[in-house]
């Protein structure tokens, strides 16, 4: 028998004769129903319970609350609450589900946890949904709600919540001429985070298209979790000892903060990822290619700032200045480090007035050499260059830039001649294989001649001595 979900305890009782696994069932025994009958309020008791429950949001009292750490921990849910409902949720980031991959909202968002998830949207009536659907709208991925710094469940006070802040946010989706314009097909959050302390800030840019009234409609959406810190860690696990590991990544710093290198990465429409990058491994050659969208940048108009927009974009948010020789290199020893030298491009363009000398190609040269033994050798770096090839870019004329991040790593090794093994003993056998009985023979028959020789000088000896 199966205990059902009940406030009652459910015990055995033992009768008389020591049978005590017997039970009976009675039926329709209305002392025994054990659903709770709702109370009568009455107008007298009507304040008191309006008293208790009149919030927009209450607990039972024997309901228990939730406990939470006193930090956010990796892979925790991010917690959010909505202000004019008093109401405690979590962050969500669809994912796909089954093998059509349509959209289920219900994922909560881990932290520290920085990923992409794609799904897909049918939509069976796309002027209703193209109005009503919350998830098409961008207002409903930062409005009327804001992220708790770390988690709590009571005495919410202003402190302790971030808002999230919208970068060029789009408008409202709307139909025109049987088509659902600006809706919501990509959703990248940025995420500051500075450790035990939380979280300290959130910004999501969205990036929008129209999608036309057609049976079987479908919206294919991209949402995208990065978490970042201005902190940066002087220590990091070692990527070989001493020498570095094929396949670890590579050691950089950047003022004594240690990061591992990386490089562009591309989203699936081919863009360049504004967050995710690919790391360096040691020892292996990679080449990636993406295009960067220059709408907003071009708005400038000035050379100079979009050069240093296209270099932020290769180097990432943290620029490399050093580059660690050794996997095991420490943050506060400088002969452990090497320089990475770089070179730019100039800022104006031969023969061209309204063009711009843009970084579209970065190679990344990295010599290394192996040192130590011959029997255990250990691979080290011996200096790396970041390498910028320049085209000229005609100002308010390309939208989009392809950028291309190439990385080659040159073995400098220098083997030395092996030395000289112990003497080897090299043995002669004879070509005869009859050599070894004939030495056995020949010894046979000079015993025998030596006899005779003896008996002989006996016998003389013996008649000399008789006369």
């Amino acid at each position: 028998m199966f205990r059902s979900n009940t406030p009652y305890p459910t015990d055995t009782v033992a009768v008389p004769g020591g049978h005590d696994l017997l039970f009976c069932v009675q039926l329709d025994d209305a002392k025994l129903n054990y659903f709770q009958q709702p109370q009568d309020i009455k107008e007298s008791d009507f304040f008191k319970f309006l008293e208790k429950y009149g919030r927009h949001s209450f607990l039972a009292p024997s309901q228990v609350q939730p406990s939470f750490s006193a930090f956010y921990r990796a892979g925790d849910p991010i917690l959010i609450y909505f202000d004019s409902s008093s109401v405690l949720s979590t962050l969500r980031q669809p994912v796909k589900m089954g093998a059509s991959g349509l959209c289920v909202d219900g994922n909560p968002a881990g932290f520290l946890d920085s990923k992409s998830t794609s799904c897909t949207r049918i939509f069976a009536n796309l002027s209703k949904s193209c109005v009503t659907d919350p998830a098409l709208d961008a207002a409903s991925y930062y409005r009327d709600f804001t992220v708790l710094k770390v988690p709590i469940n009571d005495n919410i006070v202003q402190s302790m919540k971030v808002k999230v802040t919208a970068v060029a946010p789009p408008g409202a989706p709307h139909m025109k001429d049987n088509t659902c314009n600006d809706v919501v097909s990509e959703v990248i959050y940025e995420i500051e985070f500075s450790g035990t302390r939380g979280i300290q800030s959130v910004s999501v840019r969205f990036k929008v298209s129209n999608i036309s009234e057609n049976l079987g409609s479908s919206l294919q959406q991209h949402f995208t979790l990065h978490f970042w810190t201005r902190t940066l860690s002087h220590t990091l696990p070692r990527s070989g000892n001493p020498g570095y590991i094929t396949g670890a990544p590579l050691l950089i710093a950047n003022s004594g903060a240690m990061q591992h290198m990386s490089i562009l990465r591309s989203e699936g429409d081919g863009s360049c990822s504004q967050f995710l990058r690919h790391t360096v491994q040691f020892g292996r050659n990679m080449r990636t290619g993406c295009k960067l969208s220059l709408s907003q940048i071009l708005e400038e108009s000035n050379c100079s700032y979009i050069q240093q927009k296209l270099y932020k974009a290769f180097q990432g948010m943290n620029r490399a200045e050093d580059l660690a020789i050794t996997g095991s290199a420490h943050s506060t020893q400088a002969e452990e480090w090497t320089t990475i030298l770089i070179q730019n491009c100039s800022v104006q363009a031969v023969n061209c007035t309204s063009c711009c000398m843009v970084p579209v190609t970065l190679e990344i040269q990295i010599l290394w050499t192996k040192v130590g033994l011959l029997s255990n050798p250990q691979a080290q770096i011996l200096g790396a260059r970041y390498f910028y090839q320049c085209h000229p870019l005609k100002l308010l004329s390309t939208s989009r830039v392809p950028l291309t991040t190439v990385v080659t790593f040159t073995d400098m090794t220098e083997w030395p001649e092996p030395p000289r093994g112990q003497p080897q003993m090299h043995w002669k056998l004879p070509f005869d294989i009859f050599f070894p009985f004939k030495v056995a023979l020949n010894l046979e028959r000079s015993y025998r001649g030596d006899l005779a020789g003896y008996f002989l000088l006996i016998l003389i000896m013996s008649s000399i001595l008789c006369f």
